[in-house]
């Protein structure tokens, strides 16, 4: 039984695959892959895209989905193996993967970090309890890497350069960009696309603002990794310039710095500093004609401009779009 928890658990002739499957499945929408089979939905943070995508995937492979969040009713669970379950816990989650793996197909979990201490948010204890007593295949909904997203990006992008005739990812310059936020904000999609570009062969930049922001190092590493192993490179850089100068690709996103987690008050004023981080026409006009996209929910004018997002380099909606057809594959090859 293999889960979908992460895609650096997958190689990238594996991940090709569900790609291409992803791509019929958008030609040919409909098809009977799950028919008489239930997924769970394990939402215990809020979701459009996620939610409605599975949602519908099920639906039209003919499958069920059965959507569980904390406000409608399920109990507080446990997660720590060993406890005296004298708290707000009424359920362990090895009862509740248990149970829901007599119900159901497959399990999918959504959770989020609790922004107290990144040294325990990094263990991704709730998804990988789920998959600890799980007799079924868990998929990550997004917790602290969000893979379906990168599957969905890497899709459109592929898309998109086949259409503009410009061939294949590998050796294209990969910019993914910080961007401003009023709020500290999850690295879950920033981990993600420093991960997913790496591992299809593009040479990859992370802009940001100061190394406070640079991603945890495990990430970094496993792009590292990636990279070399592809004969391409990975750059950090905090110069605006040198970042989107001949770029082919720029991701968008906001996220918190790890040295400040779960005290965000003294970060605030580094944050704020570098509103000038949005990704606006005069940085777009230093790319190599780049396409440009975020994992949405987006705040027009704080992140992107609304003449790049409503420009036709902005691929945002065709990856969102494909968040829907990616996961029916990824749902498709989990059961065989």
């Amino acid at each position: 039984m293999k889960h979908f928890l992460n895609t650096c658990d997958y190689t990238r002739p594996e991940l090709q695959a569900m790609l291409d499957e992803a791509k019929r499945l958008k030609d040919s929408p409909m098809g009977d892959a799950l028919k008489g089979k239930t997924v769970a939905l394990l939402f215990l943070n809020n979701s459009l895209r996620t939610r409605t995508s599975f949602d519908i995937g099920a639906h039209q492979l003919g499958g069920y989905a059965v959507v569980l969040s904390p406000s409608g009713g399920m109990w507080p669970l446990e997660f720590e193996d060993g406890v005296v379950m004298d708290g707000d816990a009424e359920e362990h989650i090895a009862e509740a993967a248990g149970v829901l793996s007599r119900y159901c197909d497959l399990i999918g979990v959504r959770a989020f970090p609790k922004f107290v201490n990144w040294e325990e948010d990094r263990k991704d204890k709730i998804l990988n309890g789920f998959a600890k007593y799980a007799s079924v295949p868990v998929i990550n909904m997004e917790t602290i890497t969000h893979p379906c997203q990168e599957m969905a990006h890497i899709m459109a992008l592929q898309e998109r350069f086949e259409k503009q005739g410009k061939g294949e990812l590998d050796g294209k310059k990969f910019v993914l960009t910080w961007t401003y936020h009023p709020k500290p904000l999850n690295t879950a999609v920033a981990n993600s696309a420093l991960m997913i570009a790496a591992k299809f062969g593009m040479d990859v930049t992370l802009l940001c603002p100061t190394p406070d922001y640079v991603l945890d190092q495990r990430y970094m590493d496993i792009a590292k990794k990636d990279t070399g192993e592809q004969g391409r490179s990975l750059t950090v850089t905090h110069d605006i310039e040198e970042a989107y100068s001949g770029a082919d690709v720029v991701y968008a996103k906001s996220w918190g710095a790890l040295p400040f987690f779960g005290n965000w008050e003294p970060e605030k004023p580094i944050r704020d500093a570098h509103k000038h981080f949005i990704v606006d026409e005069k940085k777009m006009a230093m790319t190599n004609d780049a396409v440009v996209s975020h994992c949405l929910p987006m705040r027009r004018n704080v992140k992107m401009t609304d003449a790049v997002f409503d420009s036709p380099a902005c691929m945002a909606y065709d990856e969102a779009e494909n968040r829907l057809h990616v996961q029916k594959a990824i749902m498709k090859h989990l059961l065989g």
